[in-house]
């Protein structure tokens, strides 16, 4: 395994990161086959693992917490904190008052004194930026974490958190975690140059497209899976399945599974630090890791991009960010008796 520098951190990290959101109730309530799925991926030269407080409520930490006793120094481990922790209104969001308890939870889950990259899991538009970052910055002064980062973050935003860290004497955000797959490119046309601006790792999740690019959605067909069972809208998505129709036949004149087109496509970005896999069974995991040493041609790459131009997104995931002036029609439209233009 190859390893890439997370931005101007100085760790470096695989190109391969585990995520473990289906580690626990979720997708696999089999603690110790989660802990051999990790022990697998450690053991295969990935060293970064990526969870959230809110993967299984909890238990997803509790896994990798058990799994890395006695590895723990070798590991480069990132959780997340933001969503909602319980129905008490303050056990949620990017205020320093739930941050700071929100991380001794976590670390009380894992079983460790410090994590090295703490992430914000999503905006927090009722909360100020300077709040984040100052709280952000004292638990990092206290060791308790390494460096911190964001998730889902715009463009915008990037540039604004950096702003504020520099004009406050603050502490600045180190990583970005977007969606990114052959699918969903949005983040080439700003997050990405952003992030790179300002020398920020990303780590890219949902490299196989929720799923679809995993080669077990296909158009017109019934696909009994674990994912289908949860209603995504994303899988039966026609624009996207549209997509997957045309890679496949790509793929296999490439000589290459879809799932291992998908990981090489994410990786060929310059922009791009590690994916993040989030196998939920040890076939899962061992099916990736047999294209780690996959390369891209130029070729395949154009082809690729003219199946989905760069920049743009197919559809749109079920768990991507959809800012507050998307999600609410007041944010975006002025009141009728204003809407004329005389």
């Amino acid at each position: 395994m190859r390893y890439r520098s997370l931005g101007r951190t100085g760790i470096k990290v695989s190109p391969y990161a585990l995520g473990a959101m289906m580690f626990g109730a979720l997708g696999n309530p089999d603690h110790d086959d989660c802990v051999r799925i990790i022990h697998r991926a450690l053991d295969a030269g990935i060293n970064l693992v990526d969870t959230a407080d809110m993967y299984a409520h909890g238990e997803s930490e509790k896994i990798v917490g058990r799994a890395l006793k006695g590895r723990r120094a070798d590991v480069v481990l990132a959780t997340k904190a933001r969503n909602p922790m319980s129905d008490e209104p303050n056990h949620q969001g990017a205020s320093r008052r739930w941050l700071v308890r929100a991380l001794e939870d976590s670390l009380r889950r894992l079983d460790t004194d410090y994590v090295d990259i703490y992430q914000i899991h999503r905006p927090d538009p009722d909360t100020d930026i300077e709040e984040t970052l100052a709280a952000l910055t004292d638990l990092q002064r206290a060791g308790k974490i390494r460096a911190f980062g964001t998730s889902a973050l715009p463009a915008s935003d990037i540039v604004r958190a950096h702003w504020v860290a520099e004009r406050r004497g603050l502490a600045r955000p180190r990583t970005e975690q977007p969606v990114y797959s052959i699918l969903n490119r949005g983040i080439e046309r700003e997050v990405l140059p952003a992030a790179q601006e300002f020398g920020m790792g990303t780590l890219v999740w949902s490299p196989l497209g929720g799923g679809l690019l995993t080669g077990r959605y296909r158009k017109g067909q019934e696909a009994a899976t674990h994912r289908s069972r949860y209603g995504f809208r994303h899988l039966t998505d026609d624009r996207r399945l549209d997509v997957v129709e045309q890679l496949i036949p790509l793929a296999e004149e490439a000589g290459l599974p879809l799932t291992h087109l998908a990981m090489g496509f994410v990786l060929a970005h310059p922009g791009v630090t590690s994916a993040l896999l989030g196998p939920r069974t040890m076939e899962h995991l061992d099916d990736l890791l047999a294209g780690v040493d996959v390369t891209l041609t130029d070729d395949v790459l154009d082809r690729i991009d003219a199946i989905v131009p760069p920049g743009t997104d197919t559809g749109t995931l079920d768990m991507a960010y959809q800012p507050p002036a998307l999600q609410r029609p007041e944010l975006r439209r002025r009141p009728a008796g204003e809407r004329a233009a005389a």
